[in-house]
């Protein structure tokens, strides 16, 4: 079950429309303005600090996507990401085209 001593999602998310590159697997990812990460491996970077889309994170860390919980009642995964370097945890929501195959495989663990 999620560690609920982790902070509950912030909703005021600001909208930043951003392309990159992986910094896991390579894959070039298209931002919709709400991307946080690669929709193929699922890794992000850590770049956001307090609040969604701020940008104000100075470690630039990769995001490990170490876990996934799917929900009924809104039929979407959750994911958890631990930062390989400053270890920060936080879980953010599946976004649209991510790979269910790994979503899946993460729920497992």
């Amino acid at each position: 079950m999620r560690n609920y001593k982790l902070k509950p999602y912030v909703k005021n998310f600001i909208k930043v429309k951003q392309d990159f590159g992986c910094g896991n697997c390579g894959n070039k990812v298209i931002g919709n303005g709400y991307t946080d990460h690669c929709p193929k491996c699922l890794w992000g970077k850590h770049v956001d600090e307090e609040i969604p889309g701020d940008r104000a994170s100075t470690c630039r860390g990769l995001m490990e996507p170490t876990s996934a919980e799917f929900s009924i009642s809104n039929l979407q995964f959750t994911i958890k990401y631990k930062c390989t370097k400053c270890r920060h945890e936080f879980w953010v929501r599946e976004g649209k085209g991510d790979n269910r195959k790994e979503l899946m495989a993460l729920s497992m663990l």
